[in-house]
This record gives C-alpha cells, structure tokens and sequence, in this order.
C-alpha cells in the first residue's frame, strides 16, 4: 500500500484509542505508560516493536513509520531522567524525524482481548478461567484450562508454530495429561511461580528463565520459557490488528530478536 494514499488518523485521536482501550491511566506500573515522545499530528503508518532502542528507532525510520508503538518504553520509574549521551541519541533520533513513541507495558500484559497472556493462552488453545499473578492489586497473568488434556510436546509445538521461533527452555516435570495452564509473559517474579505452583496449575508459561528447576522438580509442574521478548510480541501484533480495525493506517513489525 502506498503510504501517501492511506488517509490516516490524528496523532491524539490514535492516543485517546491506545489510553481508553488499554486503561493506560487506570493501571499501576514502574513504566510511563502512554505517549512518551510527541511526533507528527497525522498518523498514517504505525510501528511495533517490543523495546525502545536506537535500533528500533532506526527500523521505525526506515519503514516512514509516523508512529512508533512499545512495551518497553524510554522512561521508568525511579530511573535518571537525564537526556544525555545514550538517551539523548534515542530521543534525537525520533524527534530529527518527527516519530511519536507511545508505551504500553503492564497494560498489554494484562489486557483481556489484546494482552501478551491472553494472546498466549489462546495460542496453546486453552480457555481463560481466572485472573493469576497478583500486582499492586490487579491480576496480570491467567490461569487457563483446556476442553481436553493436552501434552508437553504438543504445547511446545503450538507455542513454536505461534511464535515463529525457539523457545528458550523447558523442564518437563509435570503430568503426563495436562489439564491446566498458568500464564504471565516476559519476566514473571518468583512469586508468580509459587503462584502458579498454589493454583495447581500443570504447567507454567513464562518468557524469563529462572533458576526454579529443583522446586519444579519436586513439585511435579511443567514450565516453560519461551523467552522474555518473544513472549511479549504477541500483545503488539494483537493491538495492531486492533487499530488496523479502526482506524485507515497501514501498520509494521519493527521487533528486533534478542534470544532473551
């Protein structure tokens, strides 16, 4: 599609859409979640990318992308505000080329249609039954049954042909039927694991390895680790259909693998 003939969106419509349907200001997070740099006030093509780097910005740039959509975006919570050597050469990036940069981090985890954890949950075919993975009061991950048990191998295949990619590791400790899944993307604390273990879940489903393999062991559950950004791609692909159902904008796949 040519770029010039796509009608587009106004830049602060497109961010009332991203705050209102994503509960932006609603959900606590060590993120700034929302527009973090103000670029052009027409959106014609749209970006995606998991982290904010110079080398997403770059990939943003390349595609004339307007609009530059993240997880993890520049500013957090008790970081060093400062606008200096590396950080400068980030934001000097997307202002030289008029890209706005909007993030959205807990808030795509947890969402219910778009999030990271739903998207995952129903790319293993399971059925959400409860909210799991508690955090400053919400939930952000789902504990998800299946209509039949399934198996190790075939998650791990559905998961492989979902994602496109690897998964980091698995430790297939758990019951041979599975009839029970405990979601929560990217870096899931400890916490969550025990969680998950207290839920009775059969398997967890994280992106971050951690060192939990005797406790696993032991406890008899399967986990797997599909990788911290791979698992957290699956949100902003879902959004961007989202916004492609909405608005007249063309829309592009900016991640940039990391095999973390």
């Amino acid at each position: 599609m040519n770029q010039n003939a796509v009608k587009g969106v106004r830049r602060d419509d497109l961010i009332q859409f991203l705050d209102t349907l994503l509960q932006t200001k609603e959900i606590q997070d060590n993120s700034w979640n929302g527009l973090q740099i103000e670029g052009k006030e027409t959106v014609k093509k749209i970006a995606f990318s998991v982290d904010a780097s110079y080398e997403s910005f770059q990939a943003a740039i390349a595609e004339e992308a307007d609009f530059l959509i993240v997880h993890h975006g520049l500013f957090w919570k008790g970081q060093n505000p400062s606008l200096k050597a590396w950080m400068k050469k980030r934001v000097d990036s997307l202002y030289a080329h008029h890209v706005s940069l909007y993030a959205s981090h807990l808030p795509l985890d947890c969402h219910p249609v778009v999030g990271n954890n739903i998207q995952l949950l129903h790319m293993v075919n399971a059925r959400p039954k409860e909210g799991f993975g508690w955090y400053e009061g919400r939930t952000i991950g789902w504990v998800g049954s299946f209509s039949s048990p399934t198996t190790i191998s075939q998650i791990e295949k559905d998961l492989q042909h979902g994602l496109k990619q690897p998964l980091l590791s698995i430790l297939p400790f758990g019951p041979a039927e599975i009839k029970s899944i405990a979601v929560c993307s990217g870096g899931a604390n400890l916490s969550f694991f025990y969680e998950a273990l207290t839920s009775q879940a059969d398997l967890f489903l994280t992106g971050e390895s951690r060192d939990i393999y005797a406790i696993a062991k032991d406890a008899g559950i399967h986990v797997i680790f599909a990788g911290h950004h791979l698992s957290e791609t699956v949100g902003l692909n879902a959004l961007a259909k989202e916004i492609k159902k909405e608005f007249p904008v063309e829309t592009v796949d900016c991640h940039i693998p990391t095999r973390l």
